[in-house]
């Protein structure tokens, strides 16, 4: 299966959905099963996943020692329980993170042939994109996408950076570096809870030398919201992620039991989750969950995914300080480059390929 080209043409979700059709493509339909419920009990309709304040935890770049501080403890369940949280007080620029999820919705509306220009291909994802996978004949999701690198410093190329909106470029870089710190922060915050040296889980990912890269997410109106998704069901096969959702449209959905728990965004906040690499890293005490993201008929929705990953070529397995006789290694080891082939492939596949991995017990 290739991943130099796409296996079809590539359909731009937003001009489908301006081209004004009452009926979405049977591309896009998925089969009932997977199809969104608008039913769901009073105790999941109101729940939402834990916020947490991280208002006065650091000093400088250090995080309080103690697991038993209460803000630690609060992380650490919500790893444990959710898989998911939102934090405030947590030292990026509100303003920033407002004016770059502005630019962004510009850049979708700017004309077709502006967006043509950064047009990408399954081989690096880099770039403006409308699909997951290359299997021929999938079901696709109702959005489009921009998808580009910012670290190793050696992937990070501005040319492919948007050009317009003109303040784009400056602010993708000031974002990304203000992420990364917040993501190095919460990294030393889940090494502390989990009984491990402070800087245990960032030497596991590479040290300096980590990967981070942003997907821009643009969920275009869509005239049949009930019969597609705009991502399908899915966990994130990096190490952390860390969402800038969009403030006035909830389109997040986090699996709950049997269950699917739409998020509703605070201010300001950044939607912090577990994913793969965590999972393997932990040995499953931390474990990525299940996510997918509804669309509606009313508005348009756009979210920035930051990914903060291992190096790609080091290979990541379960912290021998976390495998006891009780609980042994529940994964090989695998590196980072060779795990997400798998999604690169086949496209969001729920949590399929890290249960895939469970070495036999």
């Amino acid at each position: 299966m290739s991943l130099q080209s796409w296996p079809e043409p590539v359909v731009r979700v937003q001009s489908l959905s301006e081209s004004g059709i009452r009926a979405i493509p049977d591309r896009y339909v998925k089969p009932p099963s997977d199809r969104p419920s608008v039913f769901s009990s009073p105790s999941v309709r109101d729940a939402n996943i834990p916020v947490i304040d991280l208002k006065g935890l650091f000093i400088g770049a250090n995080v309080p020692g103690d697991p038993g501080n209460p803000t630690l403890r609060q992380i650490n369940e919500a790893c444990r329980d959710w898989g998911f949280f939102q934090v405030v007080n947590h030292g990026v620029d509100p303003k920033l993170m407002r004016a770059m999820r502005e630019s962004w919705r510009e850049f979708f509306h700017l004309p077709v042939e502006s967006k043509q220009r950064y047009a990408n291909s399954p081989c690096t994802y880099e770039g403006y994109g409308s699909r997951l996978g290359v299997e021929k004949g999938a079901v696709l999701d109702w959005s489009d996408y921009f998808f580009l690198h910012y670290m190793p410093q050696c992937l990070r190329s501005h040319e492919k950076w948007p050009a317009l909106p003109s303040s784009c470029r400056e602010q993708i870089a000031e974002y990304s570096k203000q992420v990364v710190e917040l993501s190095g922060r919460l990294m030393k915050m889940l090494s502390l809870n989990l009984g491990l040296p402070e800087d245990f889980l960032q030497r596991c990912f590479g040290g300096e030398e980590i990967g981070a890269c942003l997907r821009v997410n643009f969920y275009p109106k869509c005239p049949q919201p009930d019969l597609t998704l705009g991502l399908s069901p899915h966990s994130d096969p990096g190490g952390l992620t860390l969402l800038l959702p969009d403030e006035n449209v909830p389109g997040l959905q986090v699996r709950r039991g049997e269950s699917w728990v739409t998020v509703n965004p605070v201010p300001d906040a950044f939607i912090v989750n577990i994913g793969d690499q965590m999972q393997v890293l932990s040995n499953a005490i931390y474990r990525s969950v299940e996510h997918r993201v509804i669309v509606n008929s009313a508005k348009e929705r756009v979210s920035l995914a930051f990914f903060y990953n291992p190096k790609s070529d080091i290979p990541i397995a379960p912290a021998p300080d976390l495998v006891t006789e009780d609980r042994p290694a529940l994964y090989p080891a695998m590196t980072f480059d060779e795990y997400r082939l798998y999604i690169r492939t086949k496209g969001p596949r729920g949590k399929s390929q890290v249960e895939s991995l469970k070495s036999p017990r």
